[in-house]
């Protein structure tokens, strides 16, 4: 029999921190992943996946950089300097260490220090979880670092409530694309798009950067980075004097208009014109088109959270929508929050009741900080990275990297592949991927609640985060049930079984070929205001948010402008060969990254294409290849985030040039596109 007769095509699907989530076809020997191809399970993303997934997956599982067994730290943090030890001996180490931190400065001395990783809901927050809530360790807040300042915009709003559905915004007039680069952080949306382009829709694009999508815009908006707020304001305050507000829909669903409408009168169009460094004619046309539009989707991505007015602007764009009446219809809402659409049972899953009253809570972006401070009580002694490359994707890395340097600092990694972050470790623990093992897979950028099983056994001696944190239970003696309970039987414990929307189907029963969409009712589609309502206190839809006012001082948004020191902003999105810091150690991503700048500062410097340049400022220098463009304004520069240490000459990348201290409105967010740099040719 030949080889090729030997092949297998088995389903699965993708885990990476993306919204949407895609099913797939794995092409296999039975032991290695030949090829990754898009499957039809997921009706959404129907096929088609996108290069990297196809590409850079078969290295990722099997290339130079897999860790494929228990490793023991012989060489100075981050040389990289490991040897091979048994399963045995690692826990024993790993317990020990904690066990260490914990007998001298108690259980909250120990950090799990982990984020989404490409793994499922079972590899990224069950067993883990309640493994960690049982020790009594430290609690870490993993929102601020990506996600948290949206989804507090959106629930301000709406409450725990889904949002829009993407494949709806094929029945829109127009559509709004802000602060997304679809076809790299959200590539399905742009199917759904053209669909509704072919249908007579026009495109809306407000980016600082003129991304892929930008070219098929009817109107592209290149806004100054951190402006978002103005802009919405002003426009709210212009359909006001319009007399264009949908006052039926105001007076039924929202509450606190009047509030809101009284901020936003501060700014007139003129003032959005020069403070978001847009032409007005731009906006005039803008209106124009929102005007005249019978169903407008929105569809606001993370880029705009990652600035100091963020929750600002996002909760100012979403609440447009709503003063125009683009809510309660197919194809007019907000395209946000598609995770609230599944009935899941975290609490279940991840038994947060197992942690001790009172157990403390850091930001995950306050961690370096925290492991430096010496007046923490109790200090942080141990830390346990997994799931997580906090070296090349955390802001300020030179202050990781000082914080993961501290000689009694005892640190695990548990990871698929020796990164950045990994060659820290005292002790490092080899994690299974999702091909390797069960797991179950929600989405927050659709409805479909898909489920996977093992399509090739686990690489060398790797293990399922699920089955290693089993192990370190029984290791620290709990014996309890729950601390056994198999992969199938967790799945179960992820979903009401019986939530109408699960159709009477068990979670660990879900076909392998076939997503389980969340419907409502006679499997309608899911509309706010008609059959999903306001989750919210009052019920309604609220323009001023008592819980931001209380927590943050932020009721309504706000603009507030971010003072520098250094000429030039640095602004740092998503790449197209990487997924965050996900495969960022394949070859496509080594050598040093781009750094898209405008002619005119190009010309300043006497910079051409193809010139290696610095950017630098207090914090730390990136090393750089300079691609002069005109899809950045003036005085704005652009190189895509997740890179490695190896790129740039001096050991560092973006990621060390951006501050950790200053935080967004709300949700105390990072704060990844307030860096400001200075440049010059090497």
């Amino acid at each position: 029999m030949s080889i090729h007769q030997n092949l297998q095509t088995k389903p699965s699907v993708c885990p990476l921190d993306c919204p949407d989530t895609c099913s797939l076809s794995v092409v296999t020997d039975g032991v290695t992943i030949k090829e990754v191809r898009g499957s039809h399970a997921n009706p959404y993303t129907a096929g088609a996946i996108c290069k990297k997934v196809s590409s850079y997956y078969p290295d990722f599982i099997h290339g130079p950089r897999r860790l494929r067994t228990p490793l023991l730290r012989t060489g100075p943090r981050g040389s990289f300097q490991y040897q091979q030890i048994s399963w045995a001996e690692a826990l024993d180490r790993v317990h020990s260490g904690l066990k260490q931190a914990i007998d001298h400065h108690g259980p909250e001395s120990v950090l799990p220090f982990n984020y989404a990783g490409p793994h499922g809901q079972l590899a990224g927050g069950s067993m883990d979880f309640r493994f960690f809530h049982k020790l009594g360790a430290t609690q870490l807040d993993r929102g601020p670092l990506c996600g948290a300042v949206r989804g507090m915009a959106y629930t301000s709003l709406f409450g725990n409530a889904p949002g829009m559905e993407p494949e709806q915004a094929a029945k829109s007039d127009l559509v709004i694309v802000a602060s997304n680069n679809v076809t790299v952080s959200n590539l399905h949306l742009a199917r759904v798009i053209k669909s509704a382009r072919r249908n007579g829709a026009r495109l809306i694009v407000i980016d600082p950067k003129k991304v892929k999508i930008a070219d098929q815009a009817d109107l592209y908006m290149q806004i100054k980075p951190g402006t978002d707020v103005v802009l919405f304001l002003a426009l709210a305050a212009e359909l006001e004097r319009r007399n264009a507000l949908a006052l039926d829909f105001i007076q039924q669903w929202t509450t606190g208009a009047e509030q809101y409408l009284k901020s936003a009168r501060q700014y007139s169009l003129e003032d959005a014109a020069r403070i978001c460094a847009i032409p007005l004619e731009e906006i005039e046309l803008f209106l124009g088109y929102y005007t005249k539009a019978k169903n407008v989707a929105l569809s606001f991505g993370n880029g705009a959270e990652r600035g100091h007015s963020g929750g600002s602007s996002i909760r100012a764009a979403m609440a447009l929508q709503v003063l125009s009446g683009n809510i309660g219809r197919p194809g007019a809402g907000v395209i946000a929050k598609q995770g609230l659409s599944f009935p899941g049972t975290g609490n279940k899953l991840r038994r947060p009741d197992l942690a001790p009253e009172g157990t403390r809570m850091l930001n995950i972006v306050d961690v370096a900080k925290h492991i430096l401070d010496d007046s923490l009580a109790p200090p942080i002694k141990a830390v346990f990275i997994y799931n997580h490359n906090p070296v090349c994707t955390h802001p300020d890395q030179n202050r990781m990297r000082r914080a993961l340097e501290r000689d009694d600092l005892f640190i695990v990694g548990c990871d698929l592949e020796m990164n950045d972050s990994m060659a820290y470790a005292d002790i490092i623990l080899p994690a299974a991927s999702h091909f390797e093992c069960p797991d179950i897979y929600a989405a927050y950028g659709q409805t479909h609640l898909q489920r996977a099983e093992a399509v090739i056994p686990p690489v060398g001696e790797a293990l399922p985060n699920t089955e290693i944190f089993r192990r370190l239970a029984a290791r620290f003696g709990f014996d309890d049930a729950l601390f056994k309970t198999d992969d199938l039987s967790l799945m179960d414990e992820a979903y009401d079984p019986e939530d109408p929307r699960m159709q009477g189907i068990h979670p660990s029963n879900i076909s392998l070929d076939r997503s389980l969409p969340m419907t409502s009712a006679n499997d309608q589609e899911l509309v706010m205001c008609k059959n999903v309502f306001p989750a919210t206190t009052s019920g309604k839809i609220e323009f001023f948010s008592a819980e931001l006012e209380h927590k943050f001082g932020y009721g309504l948004p706000r603009y507030e402008a971010v003072p520098t020191r250094h000429p030039y902003n640095l602004i740092t999105p998503s790449s197209s060969k990487r997924t965050n810091s996900t495969f960022g150690g394949h070859p496509e991503s080594s050598g040093p990254e781009e750094l898209e700048i405008h002619s005119l500062d190009a010309l300043e410097h006497k910079i051409s294409s193809g010139d290696t340049v610095r950017i630098s400022n207090d914090l730390g220098e990136v090393i750089l290849v300079a691609k002069v463009s005109d899809k950045v304004k003036p005085g704005v520069f652009y190189s895509p985030k997740g890179t490695w240490l190896t790129t740039s000459s001096t050991g560092q990348t973006v990621n060390a040039l951006i501050t950790s201290e200053l935080k967004a409105d709300i949700m105390e967010g990072a704060c990844y596109n307030d860096t400001f740099v200075e440049i010059a040719r090497v």
